[in-house]
């Protein structure tokens, strides 16, 4: 038995940070597929990334792994220091682990360039050698310029460019003031639109687009950590719901020193979501309106910065956004992920050949069923069907996409939890298929042509792909981890090596579906339970909001769950309405209502005591973030169902939390001031919705928050005082939204188990 089996489980989830370290991840592959360039550390317990490569033609007939930068080694033992922008910058990923956590490389992946301590260093990625290069810091978010010349990276907020040799390093914009920044992403876009970089070179190496992002408007809040009171409070740009958001404009600016800027409405649809610029064509922007419900998908007049309108979408609810789109072939045609309402092609062109589309709403039975597909389109051709649900475009080939995608709602079997890869097909030799959205004719038949699943086995799958070299990373359930295939053209080449450690249990789970809309749900029994054990205390572990998925058909997820049931608890994992996967009206059903999300529990939650040993007179639910909020509303609004409840950094008012997402859901607050006080926990007028009698509370919050800020537990607790209702309150000093701290991690999970059964009499 090694050292890490004989630790408890509580610590060895902390100090592998949930078995992540020692996986390899973010893969690179080179695109005359000699290489995969990723990052790994060196161990399960090892915080520190290293680069690697992975040579799948050296000469030997086999793969070969190598170090391609060891930060201890560039670093000569020196400890790490952030600034206080790449900390922010690392939250917004949820990044926990140290040395290289990031890195971008030219269009030939020879050469990669990532940040050490704010320092620049590059790595010529074939001869294995790195250095560091003299410029100003701190420097954030390096990339080197496709043909492998050039380094552009920001510090203090000016966008810079070196030469690949460390030569002729110049500022290309400064900030004007103190609250405007180039070349990085706002709060938002790194928070909710998953867009984490502010500048993108041109094909020709030759200009960048650069965001300049001035946050003059946006309202201040002060973040102080009580356990130091000589520190002075940290400010923070934070855009609640209703507030401005930062002021997002775009440049063209030349190596020469040229500058032109990006013309479009920037007051109908102020958001930048998302920026692509291939060598197939002009760049596209994808701009939102403020309230999501209008997109607009444009290309960019690289001369004169003018913009023209290449497609427009429009949705009832709102518009999701998908990673990967919108995107050009490589022979110029447009490739986009589009919410169709049933019966619909989507293929309407009539608005002056646009290309404008109405999306699914928020209508159906609720099952899922009649709630319309999320439908990948090549030009004006809609590729997929309600067969698939699509979640993200991997890659976009010469006759074909890669797209992740879970079962749709036409899907013969819910393959709850999976998620798979495929190949869409969308011409062949000149051969263009059938509009239609099944991929087929009119009547949805499919076509031979149609989506091939590439991913193999019950799992959770994604991949990279760069030519015929595909990376196949894929989680099963009935194994640790994740297992990591280099594939050319469908065969195997080579296994990518995890150093990660074997959690010392193994999950229980099954997967099913329960209730009438057709909940997934994952349970959890304690290992050792026999049937004679009787019924058991049941505890609810959700997430249970948007873009959370928590039914995953892979082993990892369910650690913590399993561990909660060994301690004797029937555990329950739901994804209501509201949750990812399954259709678009499926997601939109939370519209200006996220409390539907507690009835799902609760609907899962009583379909499942049919099947499975749940004692429903002793119910309790724990959640971080929306799954805390999910907690604070079980305990409050329906104590007849729930006993006892932990809240995890929960959102409490929404007003407090973020624009992007909130008025996604519950729209402007200015004139939805009801939406906004029924969907919270408390109001200016105390809890809002309570109901008798008070059940068990504890509430758990990081002081240095900076996404759900602590104002949210201080503003409930204040509450539930005033309304003479008990709870316990655990603030964590110095702590985020995540909880990296070895020590923290493992007694917060020994304090929630004391709180759960001293809560309902199992002591």
């Amino acid at each position: 038995m090694t050292s890490g089996q004989q630790l408890s489980f509580p610590r060895q989830y902390a100090r592998t940070q949930r078995f992540t370290l020692g996986a390899p991840r973010a893969f690179t592959v080179s695109p005359d597929g000699s290489r995969v360039v990723f990052l790994r550390s060196a161990s399960g317990t090892d915080r520190t990334n290293r680069l690697w490569v992975l040579d799948l033609d050296d000469g030997s007939g086999t793969a070969r792994e190598r170090i391609a930068a060891d930060p201890e080694d560039l670093m000569a033992g020196t400890p790490e220091e952030l600034s206080a922008e790449e900390r922010a910058r690392r939250e917004r990923s949820r990044e926990g682990s140290a040395g290289i956590v990031g890195y971008a490389t030219d269009g030939a992946a020879e050469l990669a360039a990532f940040a050490l301590s704010g320092r620049l260093f590059t790595a010529e990625l074939r001869a294995g050698t790195s250095r560091e290069l003299p410029v100003p810091g701190p420097v954030i978010d390096p990339r080197p310029s496709p043909d492998g010349r050039h380094i552009a990276y920001v510090a203090e907020g000016t966008l810079r460019v070196t030469g690949a040799e460390g030569d002729g390093d110049r500022a290309l914009a400064a900030p004007e003031d103190g609250r405007t920044t180039y070349g990085l992403a706002e709060f938002i876009a790194a928070e909710e639109m998953a867009r984490s970089r502010g500048f993108w070179w041109s094909p020709e190496s030759d200009r960048l687009l650069v965001a300049r992002v001035d946050g003059a408007d946006v309202q201040r809040w002060w973040i102080a950590d009580p356990a130091h009171p000589d520190r002075e409070p940290a400010a923070i740009a934070y855009p609640s719901a209703g507030t401005p958001n930062a002021d997002v404009r775009l440049f063209l600016i030349g190596l020469d020193g040229s500058r032109t800027e990006v013309v479009w409405d920037r007051a109908r649809s102020p958001y930048l979501a998302a920026v692509h610029w291939s060598s197939a064509g002009e760049p596209l922007l994808l701009v939102q309106e403020r309230d999501q419900r209008a997109q607009r998908c444009l290309s960019v007049d690289t001369e004169s910065g003018e913009t023209r309108l290449l497609h427009e979408e429009t949705d009832p609810a709102w518009l999701e956004l998908v990673s990967g789109v919108p995107a050009l072939t490589p022979g110029g045609e447009l490739v986009r992920v589009v919410d169709i309402p049933d019966g619909e092609s989507g293929a309407d062109t009539d608005n002056g050949g646009t290309g404008r589309e109405s999306g699914s709403g928020s209508g159906g039975d609720g099952t899922g069923a009649g709630h319309g597909a999320r439908v990948l389109f090549v030009g004006d051709r809609a590729l997929t069907g309600p067969e698939l649900q699509l979640r993200s475009v991997l890659d976009i080939g010469e006759r074909d996409v890669l797209v992740s995608a879970a079962a749709g709602v036409a899907a013969e079997s819910p393959e709850t939890g999976q998620i798979h890869v495929y190949r869409v097909p969308y011409g062949d030799g000149g051969h263009e298929p059938a509009i239609g959205i099944g991929g087929g004719d009119e009547a949805g038949e499919a076509a031979p042509w149609g989506p091939e699943r590439v991913s193999e086995g019950v799992g959770v799958h994604t991949a990279v792909r760069v030519g015929g070299v595909t990376v196949m990373a894929s989680a099963r359930p009935d194994v640790s981890g994740t297992l990591v295939r280099v594939l050319r053209e469908g065969k195997q080449l080579a296994v990518v090596n995890s150093f990660a450690q074997q959690p010392n249990l193994t999950p229980r789970v099954q997967l099913t579906e329960g209730g009438a809309h057709r909940i997934p749900c994952a349970v959890l029994l304690p290992t050792a339970y026999q049937e004679s054990d009787g019924p058991l205390p049941v505890l609810l572990d959700p997430y249970g909001g948007p873009h959370g998925q928590r039914v995953l058909a892979a082993h990892n997820p369910y650690l913590t769950s399993q561990w909660f049931a060994d301690q004797g608890f029937a555990v329950v994992v739901a994804d209501g309405r509201g949750s990812p996967g399954r259709s678009p009206g499926w997601e939109k059903a939370v519209k200006d209502n996220l409390a539907l999300t507690l009835d799902d529990q609760i609907e899962a939650l009583e379909a499942l005591a049919e099947r499975f040993p749940l004692d429903r007179s002793r119910v309790a639910i724990r959640g971080w973030s929306y799954g805390g909020y999910l907690a604070g509303l079980a305990a409050l609004r329906r104590p007849d169902v729930f006993h006892a409840a932990i809240a995890g950094a929960p959102v409490t008012d929404w007003r407090l939390y973020d624009t992007h997402y909130t008025e996604r859901y519950l729209g402007d607050p200015a004139t939805a001031a009801e939406v906004y006080a029924a969907n919270s926990l408390v109001t200016d007028d105390g809890l809002s919705r309570p109901a008798n009698p008070a059940r068990p509370l504890m509430i758990i919050h990081g002081l240095a928050d900076d996404n759900v800020v602590m104002t949210h537990t201080l503003r409930l607790s204040s509450a539930l005082l005033s309304a003479g209702r008990p709870h316990e309150v655990l603030p964590l000093t110095g702590v985020t939204h995540m909880t990296p701290q070895e020590q923290i991690a493992e007694n917060l999970l020994l304090l929630q188990v004391d709180f759960l059964k001293r809560s309902l009499g199992m002591t």
